[in-house]
Formats: structure tokens, sequence, C-alpha cells
């Protein structure tokens, strides 16, 4: 039976690789993306069931990607992870929410492995194939 995928974009390697280990870890299949055009590339592909995303990267921003994926009907599962201030991560979850997308979330940087954890094993059996 397939996973349910879940796609993150993130411009910190390691802290990709920590995400993608606690979804793999929590019974996902990830799928990493560093930048933007990789990001919607990837989306469009092989649309994911969950995405993870950073709000402040180089060259974009993650309102960018959210009205991205709300413009794609998307209705799975959006988790904001980011080091921007709660009150910044607040109204970018309420942004999101005020575009029909299911926010869950958020997390603040450093995440930790508990919480990360604790969120997609409470989404993941909605999102079984």
């Amino acid at each position: 039976m397939p996973l349910p995928r879940l796609l993150l974009i993130d411009d910190e390697p390691a802290l990709a690789a920590f995400v993608a280990k606690a979804a793999d870890m929590c019974g996902f299949e990830p799928i990493i993306a560093e930048h933007d055009q990789q990001f919607r590339d990837s989306f469009l592909e092989s649309r994911p069931q969950m995405v993870v995303l950073d709000l402040g990267m180089p060259g974009m921003d993650g309102v960018q990607l959210l009205r991205f994926i709300a413009d794609e009907g998307f209705k799975d599962p959006v988790l904001i992870i980011s080091g921007f201030d709660r009150r910044v991560l607040e109204s970018a979850f309420r942004l999101g929410e005020a575009m029909g997308l299911q926010m869950v979330g958020p997390l603040e940087k450093p995440a930790r492995l508990e919480e990360l954890e604790e969120i997609l094993t409470k989404v993941r059996p909605s999102l079984v194939p």
C-alpha cells in the first residue's frame, strides 16, 4: 500500500533532513524540495497528501506557496515550521485558513521531534490513500 506523500520545503538541509526522517518514522513518504520551482514541480507531478513549509527562504516566501497550493485546490494538511516570530506564524496560519487550507501546527524553529511526531501521527490516519 503506498504511503501518503509529504512534500516539504526548507532552505536548511539539516532541518529538511530532520523533518523527512520524522515523516518517514511516522509512515509518510517524504519528498524534499530545496527551492520554490522544485516545490511547485514536485507538487504538480506527484500531488502530496501533506505539505510542510518554511515561511522565510531566499528569493521567495512561504505565503506565495500557500497561495499556490490554495489555487491548486489542495485540501490536505499544511504545516508551517519557521524561525519567524510567533505572531508572524499565527498570521500566516490564519491567512492559510482564510484561503481554505487545512492548517496544522504551526511549529517554531527549532522544532522538537516530539511536537513534530505528534502532529504527523495525528493527521496521518485521515491521509491513508
